[in-house]
């Protein structure tokens, strides 16, 4: 059975940083695609970034340049460095996991809890 802890939101103000963290387990982060979502107050979930086969990644447009998605493989984690935040960033972030090597957002399998991310302004 697949288990996604995140850890590591909270509030920060417009123009700072927080580095997301996703461990693992029941599943093997080297081998497999994961990635990140969020969802804000009356909005539906989005994909915000992926990593996969060979440490390929994907982003959502909006946070290119600003976010990035790592993996430490001993560790059994996945990170989200995001930097240059923004109010608009306030959501909930979520870990996502497939049982794939290149990510496809339809076919996640498994979900952390989620992690709050309070931008202030």
């Amino acid at each position: 059975q697949v288990q996604l802890v995140e850890s590591g939101g909270g509030l920060v103000q417009a123009g700072g940083s927080l580095r997301l963290s996703c461990a693992a387990s029941g599943r093997t982060v080297r081998i497999y695609a994961m990635g990140w979502f969020r969802q804000a107050p009356g909005k539906d979930r989005e994909f915000v970034a992926a990593i996969g086969w060979r440490d390929a990644t994907n982003y959502a447009e909006f946070v290119k340049g600003r976010f990035t998605i790592s993996r430490d493989n001993p560790k059994n984690t996945i990170y989200l460095q995001m930097n240059s935040l923004k109010p608009e960033d306030t959501a909930v972030y979520y870990c996502a996991g497939t049982d794939r090597i290149y990510w496809r957002e339809n076919l996640v399998d498994s979900w952390g809890q989620g992690t709050q991310v309070t931008v202030s302004s």
